[in-house]
């Protein structure tokens, strides 16, 4: 266990006890961190929302399968385990896990803007007046481009339909209430609420259980983008019904 202390300090004794005592401190011999531009050593590597230093046993599998590439052709689809047309497959049971839902729940495929067309063709389906998506105001900015792009497909104008929360002033955070109080507000004419999991800017984890019960209490389907929350929160996607 960590060890809980009422001081923190910014003495380099200080982080390497912390250092010594942390259960995770092992896993980092798993990475190769890229080194400091000026050959000094590891570089501190903070990017892992982004991508991530490369793990040491990615480089020989990534070989292996080139390998099995240059034996195999395109029986390497069906041949070998796992076979490239199921590899989805080999991760839906630690995906599933990963965000708290079942193995034929999840999918690994494609990258995330994509995905978010994806997921938006296949549930955001406008009619009548439900036309309106809300987002976040300082949403990422592919995931917001994505769903002007989807609004239109459908002929919608994102300057009328598309709807934005924003934090109140002097605060960096979304307000919970203000959410809910933005999807009761557009109900009927609500036709998808699309916030991320966790705020790529500011950390802020999003309460998804209650927007997830807004949105539905309106007749919203809901969805969120979960690219920085995967791996670094508790997730329960089965039971929050997302």
């Amino acid at each position: 266990m960590i060890r809980v202390t009422e001081t923190f300090s910014t003495e380099m004794a200080f982080a390497a006890e912390l250092d010594l005592n942390d259960p995770l401190a092992r896993f980092r011999d798993e990475f190769e961190i890229p080194p400091n531009p000026d050959g000094s050593g590891d570089s501190i590597y903070l990017v892992g929302n982004s991508l991530g230093p490369l793990p040491k046993r990615a480089r020989n599998r990534m070989i292996n399968e080139i390998d099995r590439w240059s034996t195999l052709g395109v029986r390497g689809h069906f041949e070998g385990t796992p076979g490239w047309a199921d590899y989805h497959l080999a991760v839906a049971d630690s995906l599933g896990r990963m965000v708290g839902a079942s193995a034929h729940e999840v999918v690994a495929m494609n990258s995330l803007t994509i995905n978010l067309h994806l997921l938006m063709v296949s549930f955001y389906r406008p009619s009548g007046k439900r036309t309106k998506v809300l987002i976040e105001d300082h949403a990422f900015p592919s995931d917001h481009f994505a769903v002007e792009s989807q609004m239109r497909l459908h002929g919608i104008d994102p300057a009328h339909a598309l709807i934005t929360v924003a934090p109140k002033d002097r605060s960096e955070l979304l307000e919970t209430d203000d959410i809910i109080a933005a999807i009761d507000a557009a109900g009927d004419e609500l036709a998808m609420v699309l916030l991320p999991g966790v705020q790529y800017y500011t950390g802020q984890i999003m309460p998804m259980p209650e927007v997830v019960k807004a949105a539905r209490r309106v007749g919203a389907t809901v969805g969120f983008d979960l690219a920085h929350a995967v791996g670094n929160i508790e997730l329960s996607l089965h039971d929050w019904d997302v």
